[in-house]
């Protein structure tokens, strides 16, 4: 009764802590800088991604999930119990009751990890809901119905697509690509062509400020300065790309993203098929925002395309809602 019940989206890039009663509290980027010396912990979120790339020997600042999924448990665990005790006070009496969103296609040993490390981290009860479900319910997609809808998710570390009929999720596919594979394209591109070596902040801010999924005319070709270091003599240069180099570097990644929406339409049954060309996919997610990628998979699919309204913060709405009506999602809850 005292005890506060908190709706976590831990992603790859962001995670985002919605309070009951109070709506999203938190939103930070998932980095945590750690100390080698005594193991502890300096910063999370913001102040520990500004540290990424730049720290010295004896501290270390790292994003603890890949793909979606936990990548260092000691690290997450650490980064929960800053978020509960940001949520809930720095000494919370009751513990609170905890729901999770993790991945559709993430396996029984991750779901049990993320369970571990929110109870270690100070949760009471941990519940956990798979991002697709999540995500449609947070873009007030109506799940329950008898007809089908397509929600496309795409993250920092995976994209998940799925179509939701009377309250299930009927087929699904998961792929462990997103923003930071997209990121390492950019990184990988900009090597190659240019032999300029840049890190895994400036790749971001260069898909950020200048990406698009598709090429742009002459006018709509943006060009922004980046500045790195030779990788043939080592000395800091800096050079100029345009908009539609980008769209080279994100190829790959896409063309990915949209043969696991193919397959996913490849699989749905006739009469959901034609529900879903008649409403469209819903895209979500942080890297559902890159310029023109609803009109890409369009393209790639002859099935409309839309982006959610606030992309970024469906699946930490619907966690949220979840959260809140517990007794009508429990069936839709992950069983571990």
């Amino acid at each position: 009764m005292f005890s506060k019940k908190l709706a976590i989206d831990l992603g790859t890039a962001n995670s985002l802590v919605y309070l009951v009663g109070e709506g999203i509290v938190l939103n930070e980027p998932t980095v945590v800088a750690v100390s080698l010396r005594d193991k502890k912990v300096l910063a999370v979120g913001k102040e520990a991604k500004e540290m990424l790339g730049r720290t010295p020997g004896n501290i270390v600042a790292s994003k603890p999930m890949r793909s979606g999924v936990i990548a260092n448990y000691q690290v997450t665990k650490a980064m929960l119990r800053f978020f509960l005790q940001r949520a809930c006070g720095r000494s919370f009496l009751f513990k609170p009751v905890v729901m999770i969103s993790v991945p559709a296609g993430c396996t029984q040993v991750e779901k049990r990890a993320v369970e571990g490390a929110a109870l270690s981290a100070g949760a009471r009860k941990v519940y956990l809901i798979h991002e697709p479900l999540a995500a449609a319910i947070g873009a007030g997609i109506p799940i329950s119905e008898s007809s089908g809808n397509m929600i496309l998710d795409i993250g920092g570390g995976a994209a998940e697509a799925a179509v939701i009929s009377l309250g299930s999720v009927v087929t699904s596919k998961s792929l462990r690509v997103g923003g930071s594979q997209m990121d390492d394209g950019v990184g990988n591109y900009i090597r190659k062509k240019y032999s300029l070596v840049v890190g895994e902040t400036t790749a971001e801010t260069i898909k950020i400020k200048i990406g698009s999924a598709l090429k742009v005319s002459k006018e709509e070709n943006k060009r922004m300065e980046i500045k790195g270091r030779d990788s043939v003599s080592g000395l800091p240069r800096k050079i100029e790309i345009a908009r539609n180099e980008v769209v080279e570097a994100l190829e790959p990644s896409l063309k990915q993203i949209s043969s696991m929406v193919k397959n996913v339409l490849s699989e749905v049954p006739p009469e959901l098929a034609s529900d879903i060309i008649d409403k469209g996919i819903v895209m979500s997610g942080g890297t559902s925002m890159l310029l023109n990628f609803n009109k890409f998979l369009t393209k790639e699919t002859n099935v409309p395309c839309y982006l959610a309204e606030e992309p970024m913060l469906t699946v930490i709405k619907g966690t949220g809602i979840a959260l809140e009506n517990l007794a009508l999602y429990q069936r839709n809850l992950v069983q571990i």
